[in-house]
């Protein structure tokens, strides 16, 4: 695989790196909202959104309108959407399968009489 392709990978996974950018993108899933919208549902101030959404920005996983005085947030592409339902999947099998040892732990424990 060419380096630029895995270079491109990179930047993608480092601007979804932050839970509040991930919180974003997942909000803005088959919608566009006001930046002041963003703020309201994820409970932060607009210095700290407007940060995240300069990353997101950059790395053209969202775009921006102007409407007025407001600025309103969309996905560039929702394949991303796809990304971060694999993802969910992926953490979800992973929590599966580290329930199930540690229920064989503990039966292991029971069984030993400890």
């Amino acid at each position: 695989m060419p380096d630029s392709l895995h270079r491109f990978k990179a930047d993608i996974f480092q601007a979804l790196a932050h839970p509040t950018r991930i919180a974003i993108m997942e909000l803005l899933e088959g919608r566009e909202l006001s930046a002041g919208e963003l703020m309201e549902k994820l409970g932060m101030e607009q210095a700290n959104i407007s940060q995240h959404l300069a990353v997101l920005r950059a790395k053209q996983l969202v775009v921006n309108r102007k409407a007025g005085n407001q600025v309103f947030y969309s996905m560039r592409d929702p394949i991303i959407s796809k990304v971060l339902a694999l993802m969910r999947r992926y953490f979800q099998k992973h929590l599966k399968d580290t329930m199930e040892l540690l229920d064989e732990m503990d039966d292991s424990v029971l069984r030993s009489g400890r």
